[in-house]
């Protein structure tokens, strides 16, 4: 009875033995794989905070460009404009002053609609610029959610 009770014994021994180790191999196993994982998470966070950065950065640059472009034209507006008055003194008729007028006035009109359209393509290019940073970590989180 004695040799029962210690091989009994011995083998609840050696079962717990096991169990702990293997207990122990899949603990490690899964602190393992949540650290790789929280890595991951910190990885693919930086890249959108970067990516957000990116986009700041190029937004507040085209924002430049666009107030460049509009100081540009508002100088270049102004100039004319001062030439087309001073171009009023010389008027000897009302047939002439109304002939000057309708040729400055569709000048200037012609003017506006050009810068305009210039600005609106600037406006639509730029804003595909600003956004791209932000359009590529959406295709990245779109493809790791296809492969998960």
């Amino acid at each position: 009875m004695n040799d029962s009770v210690k091989n009994f014994t011995e083998e609840a021994k050696n079962r717990a033995e096991a169990l702990t180790a293997e207990f122990n191999e899949r603990a490690k196993e899964a602190m393992a794989k949540s650290t790789k994982l929280a890595e991951e998470a910190l990885e693919f966070n930086k890249a959108n905070v970067e990516a957000l950065v990116e986009a700041g950065k190029v937004a507040a640059k085209n924002m430049e460009v666009l107030g460049q472009e509009g100081v540009t034209f508002a100088r270049k507006s102004f100039e004319e404009t001062t030439a087309a008055l001073k171009s009023y003194t010389s008027v000897k008729s009302p047939t002439e002053f109304f002939q000057l007028y309708a040729e400055n006035s569709k000048k200037a009109f012609d003017n506006a609609v050009a810068q305009a359209s210039k600005t609106s393509e600037l406006f639509v290019k730029m804003s595909n610029d600003s956004f791209a940073p932000i359009s590529n970590r959406v295709s990245v989180i779109t493809s790791k959610m296809k492969t998960a």
